[in-house]
């Protein structure tokens, strides 16, 4: 069974499991699939809006297809949470690259 298949597996099992919406974003992530991941990263991100990393990869997944302002978008998101939940390394992980993608 794939890893893909394992976690729609764990997924079924408890569509309210955060850390299983962020590992199938970063599935379909790593698989190139841009709009597929996009989509977990929301659905986690909808689920828990301090989940800071679903934020950060959500942006690099925009990044890798060319669409920079919603990359930036997506970070801008996730350092206000960053700051809210005072998540300091979210944070500094959050602005470096919004300073990244700003040069």
């Amino acid at each position: 069974m794939s890893r893909l298949a394992q976690l729609l597996k764990l997924h079924e099992a408890d569509p309210r499991d955060a850390d299983v919406l962020y590992m199938l974003a970063q599935e379909h992530a790593k698989a190139g699939d841009t709009a597929a991941a996009v989509q977990w990263y929301d659905r986690c991100i909808a689920l828990d809006p301090h989940y800071h990393y679903a934020y950060f990869h959500k942006a690099r997944a925009l990044e890798s297809a060319g669409d920079v302002p919603a990359a930036l978008q997506s970070l801008r998101l996730g350092l206000a949470q960053a700051r809210a939940a005072s998540a300091s390394k979210a944070m500094n992980e959050l602005a470096g690259y919004i300073d990244q993608l700003e040069v």
